[in-house]
């Protein structure tokens, strides 16, 4: 490097520099005393002691933590199909020219700008049993009530429900977004040689547009791997411990239990599920291009 060069990399360093603090407080530093905690023994109030492996000891042989992670897989699974399969769908229809298409965007994406609480607390009503309005309209239908979030068997896929309804409409955005780049040639091309508009969608929209559903796919995938609001407002994990998934157990154990070296291992596990996730999804990104 030369000496102009040097100098101009000592230009840069202010500008670095608090940069490089930031990043290190926010993100390698947490990271670093969480991975210290995991291998501690502590309960807020109570004396540190180290303790090895321990921590990661008993997450193996913990049955409510295996079965957060299974009901975790399960919600994140379902709260990712639905979302995406319906989403893409919407896309597809609103890419279509119809009469006061912009109005039904609009009113297609409000969900998505309501603040997750405040949509779990509306739900919340809407699904009382006695008092809940979509039991009164099963009954209108003739159809029996429901339990919804308050029976072990139906709650994830109530509050799967919830997150589609609220989430969806990204997924129709990032979509439409690639729909609304594709070039016309290859369509005018099909039609001359026949083929049906199903034909269309599934050999030429459907790949081009494939990039954009990877990009939505992993959003979504990540997002509901991380859910708690939803979970937390609604259910509460309930009933009994059926809709409790890893981030909420990670709550439970630090801000209820305050076993904070349990909750550390639980964080670094539920990490290393994520990022092995996120780099599967990438892989297949990647290769969609």
């Amino acid at each position: 490097m030369g000496l102009r060069g040097r100098n101009y990399a000592r230009q840069y360093w202010p500008f670095l520099v608090p940069a490089g603090v930031i990043v290190f407080a926010v993100i390698v530093f947490p990271w670093i005393f969480t991975l210290y905690m995991s291998v501690q023994e502590w309960h807020v109030g109570g004396k540190i002691t180290f303790n090895g492996l321990a921590n990661y000891q008993r997450l193996l042989t913990d049955e409510r933590f295996l079965w957060s992670v299974v009901r975790t897989l399960y919600f994140t699974a379902l709260a990712v199909f639905f979302p995406m399969l319906l989403g893409i769908a919407a896309a597809v229809c609103f890419h279509r020219k119809f009469p006061l298409r912009g109005l039904a965007r609009t009113l297609f994406i409000l969900p998505m700008m309501a603040t997750p609480v405040a949509v779990a607390l509306v739900w919340t009503m809407m699904f009382h049993p006695q008092l809940g309005v979509l039991n009164y309209l099963l009954s209108v239908v003739g159809l029996p009530m429901s339990a919804w979030v308050y029976a072990p068997n139906t709650v994830i896929p109530t509050l799967v429900m919830v997150e589609t309804w609220q989430w969806t409409p990204l997924v129709m955005l990032i979509v439409l977004g690639g729909l609304a780049s594709l070039p016309v040639d290859p369509y005018e091309a099909a039609r001359i040689d026949g083929a049906s508009g199903w034909d269309a969608f599934i050999h030429i929209t459907l790949p081009l547009v494939w990039p954009h559903i990877m990009v939505a796919l992993v959003i979504r995938t990540i997002d509901a791997l991380k859910s708690l609001d939803i979970i937390f407002v609604i259910s509460g994990g309930g009933p009994g411990t059926a809709s409790e998934t890893m981030n909420y157990l990670l709550y439970l154990e630090a801000f209820s239990f305050y076993d904070m070296g349990y909750a550390s291992a639980i964080v670094v596990i539920f990490f290393v599920i994520i990022l092995l996730i996120s780099l599967l999804l990438f892989g297949a990104r990647r290769q969609a291009y």
